[in-house]
């Protein structure tokens, strides 16, 4: 045999023998992920098992994500502390919940009159968002990626009918985020709940209305039973992104694969999730006018222009923090913002008023 089919014989007998012997068992990391919601919730609950999972997965099984739903390790609004100090090592939420820490948090989130889901995430990515994020989170030992957005939320279930501004002033009303500051400024008593807690508020009395997500997620909690007018649109959330955090000392000591496995199933799931939360909003809105009795509304133009009014002063305060990070986060959305919404006039808005016109198909 010739010497170079010696050596072509030799190389293919060890491929064949390295294929053959078992890869040597890797060290496996468990992770624990403590999340916002109950378990299993449709919508954010769901999405978080579907990250737990894909990151399990898509590391070969290297690293190991157990979820802990809200209440099961930590309260749910506790899960940012809860990564941040190194009691676990990841979480599953909304920024829209962070407003303590810092008002800039929440422009990550959603924002009234905002950016819609692909805008968000095109902020993000194209924008100069990420660097952004990624600062404000470091303040805090945690790496942020966002994971999943709802869409465009619902003006929120409500006890009466509302005609006038005049009709929200005192009206005891759950939402997050800026939101809340928007609807305070119009005289609306504001309270941050979870979702079952808003379903007995409104059962008992002690809320007038509230906003928890959109259809899908609102008719699993049973708003309708206790509250028949559904209102839109929700100006106050346009968008809810859903992110997950990771404690940065956990993240940093990561090989690059295992980072870029995170990356990866953050980046792979946020698609995946908007067009579920999608998809089932609409067959949920359906049976809840159908079957549920519920009265789908639209807030009087008046009420959504002195929104726009309050969100607009919001947005000044903003501008003028005494902090120079929430600044810069306020200005880089702002300008992203204007800049994309005056490319959609001409191309989703013209796209879907087209096709809202009646053709009998």
């Amino acid at each position: 045999m010739k010497r170079r089919e010696l050596l072509q014989s030799a190389a293919l007998g060890t491929a064949a023998a390295a294929l053959a012997t078992p890869a040597i068992a890797q060290d496996v990391l468990r992770w624990n992920m403590v999340t916002a919601w109950p378990r299993n919730l449709p919508g954010p609950g769901v999405a978080a098992q579907m990250l737990a999972d894909r990151i399990t997965t898509l590391s070969g099984g290297r690293l190991e994500v157990k979820l802990h739903a809200a209440g099961e390790l930590v309260p749910g609004r506790g899960v940012f502390d809860a990564v941040s100090e190194g009691t676990a090592q990841l979480y599953h939420a909304v920024p829209a919940y962070w407003g303590s820490k810092s008002k800039g948090i929440l422009l990550f989130g959603s924002q009234p009159f905002g950016l819609r889901a692909d805008e968000q995430v095109g902020w993000l990515a194209h924008g100069g968002g990420q660097a952004l994020y990624d600062e404000m989170y470091g303040r805090f030992n945690l790496k942020p990626f966002l994971c999943g957005n709802s869409g465009p939320q619902w003006a929120g279930w409500f006890r009466t009918e509302i005609a006038s501004v005049d009709d929200l002033k005192g009206l005891k009303f759950r939402t997050t985020g800026l939101a809340s500051e928007m609807c305070a400024r119009l005289g609306m008593a504001v309270q941050a709940m979870g979702g079952r807690d808003m379903f007995q508020a409104l059962q008992s009395g002690a809320l007038d209305a509230g906003e928890f997500i959109g259809p899908w997620t609102d008719s699993a909690l049973g708003f309708y039973q206790v509250a028949k007018n559904y209102y839109w649109p929700g100006v106050g959330e346009p968008s809810s992104a859903e992110e997950c955090a990771v404690n940065a000392e956990a993240y940093a000591a990561l090989p690059d694969d295992l980072k870029a496995v995170l990356g990866v199933a953050c980046s792979s799931l946020y698609n995946d999730v908007w067009t579920e939360y999608t998809t089932k909003h609409a067959l949920a809105l359906k049976q809840l006018v159908a079957d549920q009795g519920v009265q789908v509304r639209k807030l009087p133009d008046s009420v959504i222009a002195a929104m726009g009014t309050a969100a607009g002063e919001v947005m000044a305060e903003l501008r003028e923090d005494d902090d120079e990070l929430v600044v810069r986060i306020t200005e880089s959305f702002l300008a992203y913002r204007d800049t994309v919404g005056a490319y959609m006039s001409y191309a989703d808005n013209g796209q879907m008023n087209a096709r809202a016109s009646v053709f009998g198909w």
